[in-house]
């Protein structure tokens, strides 16, 4: 498979999406003092889940003060 074939218009708005998805969660993490669970394993769950895991930690992750 070549770099050429692939369609980079469609894949490039779903990586820059992922890229700022990725760290605005990190960098909200690193400001929240609590969050619902251990800090280690919502930073696994936002680098390592693509696309949802961000999104999971936003839901879920985040304890509303």
């Amino acid at each position: 498979m070549d770099l050429d074939s692939i369609p980079w218009m469609l894949i490039l708005p779903v990586l820059i999406i992922q890229l700022l998805l990725v760290v605005i969660a990190v960098i909200d993490l690193l400001r929240v003092k609590y969050t619902n669970g251990p800090k280690w394993m919502w930073a696994l769950i936002i680098i390592f889940i693509n696309i949802i895991g961000p999104v999971i930690y936003f839901i879920v992750g985040r304890r509303n003060e």
